[in-house]
């Protein structure tokens, strides 16, 4: 005869949400990877609406609302498994609370799941900004990238002069960022249509060694739609990070195309601080490059580089270098397949291929 006591209708109904949130969330991925057409429309007319209500919402808080989730979500996890755990050694839990138990944890994954799909997952596909903003990018040889990393020289150069220093000489940001990353990318938005809208503040983490210990600089948020970054990084990190989260809350969640918006915004910023920040972010990922292309010329640019930059630059290697791992070689790994998962199949390669659309920017600048 069957069960059909509270308990066990209550965790049928539970199977029953989880199934069918996992099929709704697999449908929508399927549609969004087969049809670019359904994740541009999804994007502009779904995404845009949930980040002025949910993102706005979350914003209102002054700490990461994620962040605070996650400690709580893996507390009462560990909370409730040790609880039938003892209970099971003293015979006070039986079968039907385990079964309880994961009902309750699969309707916490089919959620959370659910919630990326529709906040994240679907916009992998959606149209590129390089591609909207017809940037087009193009073959190019070491000659012409030692010029872009030239004039990035010239430019990293003549506004770190101008940034406050702290006393080891490392730039300072101020205490503003989040405030001028809205107002960055807002402005953005002035330039280049696919930026339009208005942006919840991004926010630094409370306990940023959940970060730095991945070697990451920022994450966005999915399940709350919060932009956060990485706040014990070296200053001048701060801006770029912060316009890079912001970017995916208008969709593209490419990483190449989120750094070269973070680049735009930056160096279109009226604060010079955030300027220095994106020009030397953008000097970084394009000297890498050349690094490889050229060797004889990075080094005579990097030579060119004022002291106070190359403290920057000093000290926020030595900061990385605190948190080398095997934490940091995993989580690299675990990145480096969801990229690949989510159409960019050079992984965290794709990371490099803001320098193709520096270049492409660059050479559309007047001389």
């Amino acid at each position: 005869m069957a069960d059909t006591t509270p308990r066990t209708s209550h965790n049928y109904r539970k199977a029953a949400v989880s199934v069918l949130l996992l099929a709704a969330s697999l449908i929508l991925l399927f549609a969004a990877r087969f049809s670019s057409a359904f994740a541009d429309w999804y994007v502009r007319y779904i995404y845009k609406g949930l980040v002025n209500v949910v993102g706005r919402f979350f914003g209102i808080f002054p700490f990461s609302v994620s962040e605070i989730g996650l400690y709580f979500l893996i507390l009462g996890f560990f909370f409730l498994f040790f609880r039938l755990t003892l209970r099971s050694f003293s015979k006070n839990a039986g079968r039907k609370d385990w079964i309880s138990f994961g009902a309750n944890c699969l309707l916490a994954a089919s959620v959370l799941f659910f919630s990326y799909t529709v906040n994240c997952g679907i916009n992998y596909n959606h149209v590129s900004f390089s591609e909207s903003a017809q940037i087009k990018t193009y073959p190019y040889d070491a000659e012409e990238l030692t010029a872009v990393c030239t004039y990035l020289t010239e430019q990293v150069n003549a506004l770190a002069p101008q940034v406050a220093r702290a006393k080891d000489g490392t730039a300072l940001m101020g205490s503003d960022v989040p405030m001028l990353a809205v107002s960055a990318m807002e402005h953005l938005g002035t330039i280049y249509k696919e930026i339009d809208g208005s942006y919840p503040r991004p926010k630094g983490l409370t306990v940023p060694y959940i970060l730095s210990i991945q070697n990451l600089s920022g994450i966005y948020s999915p399940f709350t739609i919060e932009a956060n970054y990485n706040s014990a990084m070296v200053e001048y990190n701060l801006p770029f990070t912060a316009c890079h989260e912001l970017s995916h809350l208008c969709g593209f969640m490419q990483e190449e195309e989120a750094n070269f918006i973070a680049f735009l915004a930056c160096i279109h910023s009226d604060s010079i601080e955030f300027q220095y920040s994106g020009y030397l972010l953008g000097w970084l990922y394009a000297t890498n490059q050349l690094y490889r292309a050229d060797y004889e010329s990075y080094r005579k640019l990097y030579d060119l580089l004022q002291d106070n930059v190359k403290s920057d630059l000093s000290a926020n290697n030595a900061f990385w270098r605190r948190y080398d791992g095997k934490i940091a070689e995993v989580s690299n790994q675990i990145n480096d397949s969801y990229l690949k998962a989510n159409g960019q199949s050079d992984g965290v390669q794709s990371y490099g291929h803001i320098t193709d659309l520096i270049v492409a920017y660059c050479r559309s600048l007047p001389d």
